[in-house]
């Protein structure tokens, strides 16, 4: 069985960790994808079980998850909609190393 853990963080201003997406699956086509929405949050695609800092587990309903980026939700780690009502505004896209 495979396992991938990603780390997530209030925002790309902050190192706090919040907690983790930890892949458990063990088959290829089981596919884990995290993509960014324009100003909101990480969309979680795949079997995925999310892990808190404090390493108690939240089994995910559904195919997707939505992950706070912009670290105002009051249900972190997951996306409650603040970063609209806020304002939010993030970097899309990530910055290449120059090399």
């Amino acid at each position: 069985m495979h396992r991938l853990v990603v780390l997530v963080t209030a925002s790309r201003l902050s190192n706090a960790v919040l907690g983790a997406v930890v892949y458990t699956g063990g088959m290829a086509d089981e596919a884990v994808t995290i993509k960014t929405r324009e100003n909101g949050p990480y969309l979680v695609r795949g079997p995925v079980v999310i892990q808190d800092a404090d390493g108690t587990e939240y089994r995910v309903e559904g195919s997707a998850v939505a992950l706070c980026r912009c670290g105002a939700s009051t249900t972190k780690p997951f996306c409650d909609g603040t970063h609209s009502r806020i304002g939010f505004q993030a970097a899309e896209r990530a910055v290449r190393e120059e090399g």
